[in-house]
Order: structure tokens, then C-alpha cells, then sequence
């Protein structure tokens, strides 16, 4: 609970943040366009001083249209889906800009105010009504397109920081999950042996104590080193063994190089103690369980298999009553690797409880 609510305020205090483009990014965009604008017109004219002075009215326009447009007209209405009123308000502020331009081409700079017409245009006729509106229609639109552009990409890269941080999270509190699920279980072996005064207990509570280190301090990292894994389900079967005595047999066979080959940590281990916890535990016949680990061109071979119980087969308590390590492992997996790096195969057959799992390692 604490992890998902830490994720929820992440959420929201991003998602309160207003994205600002850096005024140097402004003043590079509008000095390109003024600049270009001006080459344009003047080559069209052949009059650069003319075309210098057209921009300095148009210029002022072109910012104050476009920078209303996407900082106020589209949050008060495009956002909030009032469509009529912000297609209304577009057009009052281009016909605005019309009569503003008209006025200052006409009075600073030549009563001539589209001079590349066929025409003297001395006025505001429908020609230079549309010519001048569609042209400052297509500068908001494209200051508009770059600004929306941005906006997506910082809402993606957010978003991505947001499933990391998430996944993170998530695999935290799954790994904080395991260990005092596994860590109950040992001290349950532990009991049984108290409770005879047997002369193991000593050696008991020394497996334990490595196993606890292992608990406190390699799993909290995101990956571990398969042998010190290895080792840890050799402590616990040790454990088993001293429990079970000669009612159990295991048959662990490793096979391949081991040297730098990583894995979640406490990733094997659940597999191991629900073969225990739906097998040897639930029985009090000699009980066989075989496990086979094996590494070939940096992939990790992974298989155990138990007999089950002949009630549980009957009542499926397997599934119903310790899911909870399977489950876990089986989410670990989904937010720890990608769908291609594992395959993890559950089985059972002829009353065989067999679990697969292949790894990149």
C-alpha cells in the first residue's frame, strides 16, 4: 500500500507540472522565421527595406496570435472540449488581427497594403481578408503543431520515468514479500527441532543466520549472482534435510558455468519451498523431489518436480492454499524481464508437480 500510494503522489505532482520551453528556444525560433520571412518578401519584391518594415508590424502579430492561441484559447477550450467556442474565439482574434494589421501597414508604412496583388488595395476587401487571415492561421498552426509535439515527448519520457519508477516499486514490495514468507517457514523447522531438544538445533540456527544475511543484504539488489541463489537453496534444503530426515530424499544436479551469471534474487527460491509446503509437508511417506539446474549459452535451465499428495490432487489445496509463492515469482517475471528473456512452464502430471523455468542469465 505505502509503494502504490508513493506512485500516486509521484503521479500527481508530475501531472500538475505545466511543461515551459526555454525563452532561448523562443528567441531561436523567432529570429529563423523573421529571418526567413524577410528574404522572402523582400526577394519577392525586391525591396528588402520594405520587407523589413512589413515584418516588424507582422512579426509582433504573428507572436502575440500564436502564443494566445497555445497558452490560453486551447487550455480554456480545446482542453476542455468546447470546440464551438474555441473555433468562435479563433476566428474573433484573426479578424482582430486583421483590422490591426490593416491599420499599421496603412498609416507607418504605404496605403498600399498588399502591393503584390494586381491591384492598389487601399482597404479591406475580401481578397486581402483571406490572404492575411490564412497566413497568420498557418503561423499559429505551426507553432501550435511544434508546441503539441513537445508536450507528447515530455509526456512520454514522463510517463516512462513513471513505470520505472513504478517497476521499481513493485519488485520491492514482491521482494519484500518473499523473505518473510520464507523466513516463517525456517523458523517453523526451527520449532520442530526445539521441540524434540535436538542436538541439530545449533547447526540450524547457523543456516539460519546465513540465510538471513542473504535476506538482509544481496536481496535488496536487482540482480544477484546465480551461485550465491544456488547457495541459498542449498541452505534451505539443508535445512529440509535435518527436518525431514530419512523420509526425504533430494536429487540436485548442477550442471554448466555459473561464473558471472545473474539473477533476481529470491527468484528460485519460492519453487523450492512450495515443493516442500504441497509435498513433503502434506505427507508422511518418504517423499522424492528432484531438482536440475542448468546453464548453456547464458541461459539458466531450471527444473523441479515433486509428487503430490493424493488429497491434494483430489481437493486441489495447491493451488488454493499456497499460491502466494507462485504468484509472486510469477509477477517478479513479468516486471523484472521482458517476455522474451523467460519461459515458465507449470505442470502437472500423473500426480507430478513440475515447474520450468528458462531464463536469460
Amino acid at each position: 500500500m505505502a509503494a502504490k500510494k508513493k506512485i500516486n503522489d509521484i503521479i500527481e505532482s508530475k501531472g500538475s507540472e505545466s511543461y515551459k520551453i526555454h525563452y532561448k528556444y523562443h528567441i531561436i525560433f523567432w529570429s529563423i522565421y523573421i529571418l526567413f520571412n524577410t528574404l522572402r518578401w523582400g526577394s519577392l519584391h525586391n525591396d528588402y527595406i520594405y520587407s523589413i518594415k512589413t515584418n516588424l508590424i507582422g512579426f509582433p502579430i504573428h507572436m502575440a496570435l500564436a502564443y494566445f492561441n497555445v497558452y490560453f484559447l486551447m487550455p480554456v477550450f480545446v482542453f476542455n472540449k468546447r470546440y464551438l467556442e474555441y473555433t468562435l474565439a479563433i476566428l474573433g482574434s484573426l479578424a482582430l488581427m486583421l483590422v490591426v494589421k490593416f491599420n499599421l501597414t496603412y498609416y507607418l508604412i504605404d496605403t498600399n497594403v498588399m502591393p503584390e496583388a494586381s491591384e492598389v488595395v487601399n482597404s479591406i476587401t475580401l481578397n486581402y481578408a483571406i490572404v492575411t487571415m490564412f497566413g497568420e492561421l498557418y503561423v499559429v498552426s505551426f507553432v501550435t503543431a511544434i508546441k503539441i509535439t513537445i508536450d507528447w515527448l515530455r509526456e512520454h519520457q514522463k510517463l516512462h520515468e513513471l513505470e520505472t519508477r513504478q517497476l521499481t516499486s513493485e519488485l520491492s514490495f514482491l521482494r519484500s514479500q518473499v523473505s518473510p514468507h520464507f523466513f516463517f517457514n525456517t523458523l517453523n523447522n526451527i520449532y520442530s527441532l526445539t521441540l524434540e531438544k535436538s542436538d541439530r538445533a545449533p547447526e540450524v540456527v547457523l543456516k539460519l543466520s546465513e540465510l538471513m544475511r542473504y535476506l538482509l543484504y544481496a536481496a535488496r539488489k536487482n540482480k544477484q549472482d546465480l551461485q550465491s541463489e544456488i547457495e541459498l537453496i542449498q541452505n534451505y534444503l539443508d535445512l529440509e534435510k535435518i527436518r525431514f530426515n530419512d523420509s526425504l530424499t533430494i536429487y540436485m544436479n548442477i550442471t554448466g558455468n555459473l561464473d558471472n551469471k545473474r539473477i533476481a534474487p529470491m527468484l528460485l527460491i519460492p519453487f523450492v519451498e512450495n515443493s516442500f509446503k504441497h509435498g513433503a509437508n502434506k505427507t508422511i511417506e518418504p517423499m522424492t523431489i528432484d531438482i536440475n539446474i542448468a546453464v548453456k549459452e547464458k541461459k539458466l535451465y531450471f527444473e523441479i518436480a515433486n509428487p503430490i499428495p493424493e488429497t491434494l490432487v483430489t481437493n486441489r489445496l495447491a493451488e488454493e492454499e499456497g499460491g502466494i509463492g507462485l504468484s509472486n515469482v510469477k509477477k517478479r517475471l513479468e516486471l523484472g524481464y521482458r517476455p522474451d528473456e523467460y519461459e515458465l512452464n507449470i505442470t502437472t502430471t500423473n500426480n507430478i508437480f513440475k515447474v520450468f523455468l528458462k531464463l536469460n542469465v
